[in-house]
């Protein structure tokens, strides 16, 4: 490609160079003139003065000049001798038939013997031969006066093609005209941004000239500046703190010139230090995450080590020690799996039981050929939990909600709005009853201490969540869908919480059994055959055996609320048990079998859509906190 370039170059630098003006009407150019350029007819009268190339390249390495035209029949030689003198003596060598060159080729021509004529083009000669190494000298500063030394030389050849001093201007003009192609062409890559680094672009056209000329300033000027670019875009992308592209900008800058070593290893350790200064940043901020907790802290503490790698050399201490940290915390921090522990809150009391669940994976929602399953449960999904997590013992009290509602002056929605849905041993339905809020019962009468709170909204739940994690100084929060279903399922895979079996194991939980009795006498239509649990409404919290996990009642006594919002299925469901959640979402869902549920919601992939400010007698809730 470059090849193909510079042949272009060459030829546009043979081709490009014109010079001389129009000529006066008259005589046909001298044959000095004429010898120096290629065979044709000679310009018509009035024309422009051409450049040609000759085909024979070997002697000429500049353009050649034809005259202007000089009439001379009928003219008085004296005269013109004299006109040609003062033109020398004005300075006007070439530009026209009145110039003095043009006149004294003329005359010389026409009669070889005319000596007046000769030493007039000698002096004239002279001249341009000094004019065109003063151009050409100017040439380093000036990109016009080069033209102007092209322009002399043409015309110190078309006077005497063999003088040896014009034979050296024209070799120097040359060497000018291809230093001046190449380092303006290595300038205009340079300007668009190719400075070589693929092995074309400005270095290339730059060293192209030293080559010619190993101290020519505009080349080196231009190699410095491709290598302060070079320089310059391995700090921009140190900036930006992509520390391999300017790895690779300070290989291309060292690559300029052998000497540049300092320079280089100058800009090097500046980028060292930006690195360095990056990687303690994210170490830094790994730290502050691991020290939150949570999924979302455990996560962003990995992605600043993931970003620490991609920037840091192999073996980095800093990288080897934050790793182990993040090892370390992954799984459970200062905690066990199985541990039970409470956190002190601001007067002194205790907080909730909280039971440390351990780390693993899991598959969430139900397969399309479980029976009984809803599309909203669909499609089944791999869920991984990197760090364990705590999660209550049992469902929050009515105690445990009342010490909230107290110490914070909160009214929570059911007493604001006067009324909640309650069981009506009567009808045998659930109805709206005015005078019920967290402190009732699922028939609204009031609740015992130990019964798990009812009549409270999801947004209750997360204000009660929200002043425990002010008063202990520990996050506490709602749990996720996806926790609530790890930690219901317990390691196990089974359509319903215990396993496959259709009958739930003595003492295994409240649920709506056969042999269960209302206080009039009811029983229920869709419940679990054979089973009796010994309760029409809720149990007080933690009365069953707890799971494999430590945890009560989760699969069931109530539902719970979980954080996510409601979507129609797990398409696209995080899988990193996250919650679900869409800012400004009204219908959340609620998760785990209810002592008035069917078989169908004990299942453990059971899932429902409700209300945010929907109260009721069949939903409480639970809290996670991180570890």
């Amino acid at each position: 490609m470059r090849t193909g370039i510079r042949a272009l170059l060459w030829t546009t630098l043979l081709l490009a160079a014109a010079c001389g003006r129009a000529p006066e009407a008259g005589a046909p150019a001298p044959a000095q003139a004429r010898g120096a350029a290629e065979a044709g007819p000679d310009p018509a009268p009035g024309a422009s003065p051409s450049v040609t190339v000759r085909g024979d390249e070997s002697e000429a390495v500049v353009s050649a000049w034809t005259p202007p035209v000089v009439e001379l029949e009928g003219a008085d030689r004296a005269a013109l001798l004299a006109q040609a003198a003062g033109a020398l003596e004005d300075g006007r060598l070439f530009e026209d038939a009145q110039a003095a060159v043009p006149i004294y080729l003329a005359l010389a021509g026409s009669d070889p013997k005319d000596r007046a004529a000769r030493r007039g083009l000698q002096r004239a000669q002279a001249q341009l031969l000094r004019e065109a190494r003063a151009a050409l000298a100017a040439a380093k500063e000036d990109p016009a006066a080069l033209e102007r030394a092209t322009q002399l030389a043409a015309v110190a050849r078309a006077v005497d093609a063999g003088d040896a001093a014009v034979v050296a201007l024209q070799r120097d003009v040359e060497l000018a005209r291809r230093l001046d192609g190449l380092n303006h062409a290595g300038e205009d890559d340079l300007r668009a941004g190719r400075l070589g680094e693929q092995g074309d672009g400005a270095l290339a056209w730059f060293r192209d000239a030293l080559a010619l000329r190993a101290d020519d300033p505009r080349a080196l000027q231009g190699r410095a500046a491709v290598e302060s670019a070079a320089l310059r875009r391995a700090g921009d992308a140190a900036s930006r703190f992509d520390f391999a592209e300017a790895e690779r900008w300070l290989g291309h800058a060292h690559a300029v010139r052998e000497d540049a070593a300092g320079t280089v290893a100058d800009a090097r350790r500046r980028v060292e230090s930006l690195r360095a200064a990056r990687i303690a940043a994210l170490r830094d901020a790994a730290l502050r995450d691991l020290g939150d907790g949570g999924i979302g802290g455990l996560r962003q503490a990995r992605m600043r080590l993931d970003d620490i790698l991609r920037i840091a050399a192999p073996g980095d201490p800093v990288a080897a020690q934050l790793r182990e940290r993040i090892d370390l915390a992954t799984h459970y921090g200062v905690f066990r799996p199985g541990q039970v522990f409470t956190d002190a809150l601001a007067d002194g009391s205790r907080g909730p039981q909280m039971v440390v669940v351990p780390h693993g994976g899991f598959r969430m929602g139900a397969l399309d050929s479980e029976p009984g399953a809803a599309a909203a449960e669909k499609p089944a999904h791999y869920v991984r939990f990197d760090r364990g997590f705590a999660m209550s013992l049992t469902e929050v009290t009515v105690a445990e909600f009342g010490r909230f509602v107290a110490q914070a002056g909160a009214r929570p929605r059911a007493t604001r709005r006067g009324n909640s849905i309650v069981y009506d041993e009567r009808s045998g339905n659930f109805v709206r009853r005015s005078g019920v809020d967290w402190r009732s019962g699922y028939d609204g009468k009031p609740a015992a201490p130990n019964d798990p709170v009812l009549h409270v909204s999801v947004r209750d739940a997360e204000a009660y969540a929200a002043w425990l994690s002010q008063q202990t100084g520990r996050h506490y929060r709602l749990p996720s869908e996806a926790e609530f279903e790890y930690a219901l399922r317990a390691g196990g895979d089974g359509r319903y919480p215990w396993g496959d079996d259709g009958t739930p194991p003595e003492g295994s939980g409240n649920f709506a059994g056969a042999n269960d009795v209302s206080p009039s006498g009811r029983t229920w239509n869709n419940a679990f055959v054979g089973f009796g649990d010994g309760y029409w409404g809720p149990a007080p919290a933690g009365r069953f055996k707890p799971n494999a996990w430590g945890l009560h009642d989760l699969a069931g006594n109530v539902s719970e609320w979980v954080a996510d919002c409601w979507h129609a299925s797990y398409r696209r469901a995080p899988a990193d048990g996250a919650p679900w959640f869409n800012p400004g979402c009204r219908s959340r869902v609620i998760r785990g079998g209810v002592w008035s549920g069917s078989p169908a919601q004990t299942r453990s992939a059971w899932r429902a859509s409700m209300d945010s400010d929907m109260t009721s007698a069949r939903v409480g809730f639970r809290l996670v906190r991180g570890i």
